[in-house]
């Protein structure tokens, strides 16, 4: 077995640089795909060399982010940790990042394991192994046609936590979905949150799925939202109700930087939007919950670079391009509120594909709150992608002219010919690798 499993880690090796070096390709899918069809129970087996524990991090949003800080977290405080970076997140994925992890003679050197989940995997994934501890980011409706309204998803979740019944939860108590979620579990958790108002006003126009209580199917009473179903919330009829929250986010402040309080420790990060305050929260309770100090959590803030388009920035002299992933209402909203905090002039590039993995119902576009747009001035909006005319209607209905590029790279070189300074690129699934190659490519060459 272990020579068959050597093979395996060896194969996937050769698979990833081949797929990157020479298809330009990100390579983990295949070099997951090989390494377990030479080695059917190399994930359980890696999985069981891990010498301390694994965290698994799965929720509609935030995912990568939060797996990769916490990554990073555990790294700062000096332990080895093996990690599927790239946010390849389904079976084969999973087992590449152990099988690229392993030493040459086939064995994994590593203290702690994060790895990120897809949910609609994990009943797959929990089959070779069981994770220590899930970190439950928050759950929203995702991709109609792959994961199907947010019941089969909490159902997906529920099976697969009722499986691990010493797993500890770490979850977001601001969203109602993910606390019924654990309190209906029977397995330990612990909940992180904000308790206090950060946005004044309320946006009536965002989706809030989770706004009836899971019991009892009456309407939740907030004593205010975050965003999305987040917020404090509370059932008159059965009495279900938010959380104890263990890990307490306070005094935050919104910017070109966030920061905010937590236990009595203050932590200030670069990285902007509300949404990335709930990210490291998240990373932050996984840390403690696991009886980790995180002593050393502020340098690892300061030294974490977010990869693969999560709000990734890239440099062309004095030009800056910020990318990010936004795949479905509430990731694109959170969106449109960073690109509105930014009181320079911008522009935005909007890429919507409907291929397998984004899914190819994009009706979800009608409740993204584009409408906000207005706000940007004289920056212009371009729709690009296959989907780039459904894009330009939802974006013309909503009163916000736009320009028509199907092709995103003509798209982003027409805005650096023009000279703009501050341009977004936000795209869903499928346009995130090669869009990110494209980026990494024009600021390398100058061209």
């Amino acid at each position: 077995m272990r020579l068959r499993r050597r093979l395996a880690a060896w194969a996937a090796k050769i698979t990833e640089k081949i797929c990157v070096y020479i298809f330009h390709r990100q390579g983990a899918t295949w070099a997951g795909r090989i390494a377990l069809g030479i080695c059917p129970s190399i994930l359980k087996e890696l999985a069981g060399q891990v010498r301390k524990e694994v965290f698994v991090v799965c929720g509609t949003n935030g995912k990568t982010t939060v797996n990769n800080l916490l990554c990073t977290a555990l790294e700062e405080e000096g332990y080895r940790v093996v990690c599927n970076h790239t946010g390849s997140n389904m079976l084969n994925g999973v087992a590449a990042a152990f099988a690229l992890g392993t030493k040459l003679n086939g064995d994994l050197d590593a203290d702690y394991a994060c790895i990120e989940i897809d949910e609609a995997s994990t009943i797959e994934v929990f089959r070779h192994f069981k994770p220590d501890y899930m970190v439950l980011t928050n759950l929203f409706r995702d991709q109609l046609d792959r994961y199907g309204e947010i019941d089969a998803t909490i159902d997906i979740l529920a099976k697969v936590v009722q499986s691990a019944p010493e797993m500890k939860l770490v979850l977001n108590g601001d969203d109602p979905l993910s606390a019924f979620l654990g309190m209906d579990s029977g397995n330990d958790f612990a909940a992180y949150g904000i308790s206090e108002r950060v946005i004044e006003g309320d946006e009536t126009k965002e989706i809030r799925e989770g706004r009836f209580c899971r019991h009892c199917g009456a309407r939740l009473s907030y004593r205010f939202y975050h965003y999305g179903q987040l917020g404090d919330y509370a059932c008159s009829e059965c009495g279900f109700q938010r959380p104890k929250i263990e890990f307490e986010g306070q005094n935050i402040e919104l910017g070109e930087e966030i920061a905010f309080s937590v236990g009595g420790r203050y932590f200030r990060s670069a990285h902007k939007g509300f949404y990335n305050v709930y990210n490291i929260l998240a990373a932050y309770a996984a840390l403690r919950t696991a009886g980790i100090k995180a002593e050393g959590f502020q340098q690892a803030l300061a030294v974490f670079r977010p990869e693969n388009g999560r709000m990734e920035e890239f440099r062309l002299r004095d030009k800056r391009i910020l990318l990010n992933l936004a795949k479905n209402p509430t990731g694109f909203n959170q969106n449109i509120n960073v690109i509105m905090q930014d009181a320079l002039p911008k522009e935005l590039v909007v890429v919507i594909n409907d291929n397998d993995q984004d899914g190819a119902d994009i009706s979800w576009l009608w409740d993204v709150d584009f409408e906000r747009l207005s706000g940007m001035g004289q920056g212009s909006v371009t729709a690009s992608g296959i989907r780039c005319q459904d894009l330009m209607l939802r974006l013309k209905y909503a009163g916000i002219s736009s320009e028509l590029e199907p092709d995103v790279e003509k798209a982003v070189r027409r805005y650096i010919e023009q000279g703009s300074g501050n341009l977004y690129v936000l795209v869903n699934y499928t346009a995130l690798f090669g869009t990110r190659n494209m980026l990494k490519r024009i600021c390398r060459t100058g061209k």
